[in-house]
């Protein structure tokens, strides 16, 4: 019965596929905007809360380029963006909390340890985790065939091979197009599947396939937010990953309220009707 917990509703009162609403672009910015004043209520909690996500992507890009792994830096720049779902988490619960007029402390995003879907999102998390590998082996094998096992000499040195050379051309043309399709594969399967979990216990396989359904009834709307949140994480990786501090609250605030708007709430369980009392 564990198992089953994980892949469907654990309480079996929410067993039915949650409804979608087809939304337009213009929800999308409002998403935004709202996820903003969420972020406006408190920021200093946080950017706290998310100052250990660029950190440890210096600590890798770091360990890279000591490892001689310097064709890895790229793509592990890019590839947090397969994670930022998952890394979200405690933002989703700030923002539910708010919703529900409950205090937001920072040490209330932690409290989604106690969610009754938390082996749900384990197995999530497990599985964006294992696209992050893949994404990593895959341009590191895109790597080899173009430049053999040589590593590069130096930083400035492979830049300039990337830019000017028909093989670095091909790197990165061929690169971004394997990168485009690890995030459309992210994108359909996880858009809103943790706020999902965290506000419905549905199981894992619900969740996926409710952000697939959210994508298919939203094509251009969901694509959208998938450009925006590319292009928001690589502004904020530009500084040594420092702006990641203030683009992460604001986007995970945001794809909360993104849920909202394309899921419709939960229906209210009807109250039981009560029996009429036979005359005596």
């Amino acid at each position: 019965m564990a198992n089953f917990h994980v892949y469907a509703a654990g309480t079996g009162s929410d067993v039915a596929h949650p409804v979608i609403r087809r939304i337009r672009m213009a929800d999308v910015f409002d998403a935004l905007r709202l996820g903003f004043e969420d972020f406006w209520e408190k920021p200093s909690h946080y950017v706290f809360l998310c100052l250990i996500y660029p950190i440890v992507g210096v600590f890798l890009i770091t360990w890279t380029s000591g490892g001689n792994a310097l064709q890895l830096v790229y793509p592990l720049l890019t590839g947090f963006a397969l994670l930022g779902p998952f890394a979200a988490l405690g933002l989703y619960e700030i923002s539910r909390r708010r919703e529900l007029k409950l205090d937001t402390s920072w040490k209330h995003a932690l409290e989604v340890r106690n969610s009754p879907a938390m082996p749900a999102i384990a197995v999530l998390g497990v599985m964006l985790v294992a696209l992050f590998v893949t994404w990593l082996l895959t341009a590191h094998a895109l790597y080899a065939w173009l430049y053999g096992e040589n590593v590069p000499a130096s930083f400035s040195g492979f830049v300039n091979d990337v830019l000017t050379t028909q093989r670095g051309w091909t790197l990165i043309v061929l690169g971004n197009a394997i990168g485009f399709v690890f995030a459309l594969v992210t994108l359909s399967t996880t858009v809103i599947a943790f706020p999902l979990l965290l506000d419905r216990d549905v199981g894992a396989y619900a969740a996926v396939e409710t952000s697939a359904r959210a994508i298919i009834a939203n094509p251009v709307p969901m694509l959208l937010w998938g450009l925006v949140v590319a292009l928001t994480l690589l502004a904020g990786s530009l500084p040594l990953l420092v702006g990641l501090a203030l683009v992460l609250p604001v986007l995970g605030h945001a794809t909360w309220h993104l849920y909202r708007k394309v899921v419709e709430p939960a229906p209210v369980p009807a109250a039981p009707k009560a029996r009429k009392q036979r005359s005596m």
